[in-house]
């Protein structure tokens, strides 16, 4: 959630921000805001200075019946109560344009970076670098929903009997695959520096509001009445909320985690053609690393985790590229992030596995997550996240890049997890 007070110290810096994210009616949301905060700060003045005279004339009493001053005294527990009535009504006031000015804080997304490029869509992001090599796949290749078929890796007919759309069901080295895919990120992740954490999948709203998933993507996830929880879209979410309502010594800085976890994305309006097979689902596996650090090191961190997912990428082989997401395209919370795209050779088409962000306070001020300076005053903490890496995606890759005549050859840095290193033949 941005500061009030950063909008009315940057209002141009924020009004050009929010316009570079095309957000309608920037200018005037901002206004609004400033204005309800005037609101909130005039009523705060009237509901302190009644409650100092309440106590003023509550002192006064005291003093005017021990001089035998009956009536005064009765005077000024009358004012007393008029007062009482007073300040019920400014508290409710208060209250009120307080909830106001939130709620409409809540609905204004990060302030982009100044480094975010211009433009809309996705074809308006920058691409900052390239990597690996694009196999040359004979005529008869196949795409990956083909390949699970012929080798009985994924079975999505199955999941759909069990659950629905979606929700597939791995099988013999497919599940294998998947499961020395996790581990092999989990150690990486673990030689970085990484702590890891295995967090609850389900969470409460404070939890979504902590980390933006709240009120911004409600209709996103899915949703537990009976408990009024959700299923987590990425570990993101649970990790984060760790440090919700926390001051964090400096010394313990930056925190590295890193989980695995089951993700769940309800994906409504989304499905097409292009989205076939492993390309998008409801529910898949994720391992999302997480840190938090000092303001001013933040940047610096974000290339750090930025050079981790890209060296996971060259140890799989995977032909890649990295793109600077422009501020039409970008996440609600975020304000830098860097996609991850890996080519996939028998779609002939990129395939995004991987968002790499830096949040800045706009989480750490829902979270009220700090740290405490040297002379003892507490400053928000910026938080960042990155996937390293979504499964699906990288499966689908790994399949039909390096799929042959007679079978499919196992990336060799996956070889110790797998304990195969050929599927078929």
């Amino acid at each position: 959630m941005l500061q009030i007070n950063y909008l009315r110290q940057n209002k141009e810096k924020a009004i050009k921000g929010l316009q570079k994210r095309h957000f309608p009616d920037a200018e005037s949301k901002i206004e609004q805001a400033i204005n309800l905060d005037d609101q909130r700060k005039k009523a705060q003045t009237a509901l302190d200075n009644a409650l100092s005279l309440s106590k003023q004339y509550a002192n006064e009493i005291g003093a005017l019946m021990k001089e035998g001053k009956k009536e005064e005294a009765n005077q000024k527990k009358d004012a007393v109560a008029t007062l009482k009535n007073e300040t019920k009504q400014l508290q409710d006031g208060l209250i009120e344009v307080e909830k106001q000015l939130n709620e409409l804080l809540y609905l204004l997304p990060n302030i982009p970076h100044e480094s975010v490029p211009e433009g809309k869509t996705p074809e308006d992001n920058e691409v900052v670098l390239e990597g690996g090599t694009v196999p040359t796949l004979s005529a008869e290749a196949l795409p990956h929903w083909e390949l699970i078929k012929k080798y009985d890796l994924i079975d999505f007919e199955l999941g759909n009997k069990i659950t629905g759309a979606g929700f597939p069901v791995y099988k013999g080295k497919g599940a294998k695959l998947q499961r020395a895919l996790v581990q092999f990120f989990l150690d990486e992740a673990e030689k970085a520096g990484y702590l890891e954490i295995q967090p609850p999948i389900v969470i409460n709203k404070d939890s979504g509001f902590g980390t933006g998933q709240l009120p911004d993507k409600e209709g996103q996830m899915y949703y537990i009445p009976q408990d009024d929880l959700y299923l987590i879209p990425t570990a993101e979410v649970p990790i984060t909320n760790l440090y919700r309502d926390e001051i964090i010594e400096k010394t313990a800085l930056p925190i590295r985690n890193v989980g695995y976890t089951p993700c769940f994305r309800r994906e409504a309006g989304s499905w097409g053609a292009h989205v076939r097979g492993l390309n998008r689902l409801h529910q898949f596996d994720k391992v999302e690393i997480v840190q938090i650090q000092l303001p001013e090191k933040s940047y610096e961190t974000l290339l750090e985790m930025r050079n981790h997912v890209e060296k996971l990428l060259q140890k799989l082989q995977l032909p890649y590229r990295i793109l600077r997401l422009c501020g039409g395209d970008m996440g609600f919370t975020s304000a830098l992030t860097y996609d991850f795209e890996v080519f996939s050779a028998a779609q002939q088409r990129w395939l995004e596995v991987s968002s790499v962000s830096n949040f800045e306070t706009f989480q750490a001020n829902r979270l009220k997550l700090r740290y405490r300076e040297e002379d003892k005053k507490t400053t928000l903490l910026h938080t960042l996240n990155g996937s390293a890496l979504a499964l699906p995606r990288i499966m689908a890759a790994i399949l039909e890049n390096n799929q042959e005549e007679k079978g499919i050859v196992i990336p060799e840095v996956l070889h110790y997890y797998t304990q195969f290193t050929y599927i078929g033949g």
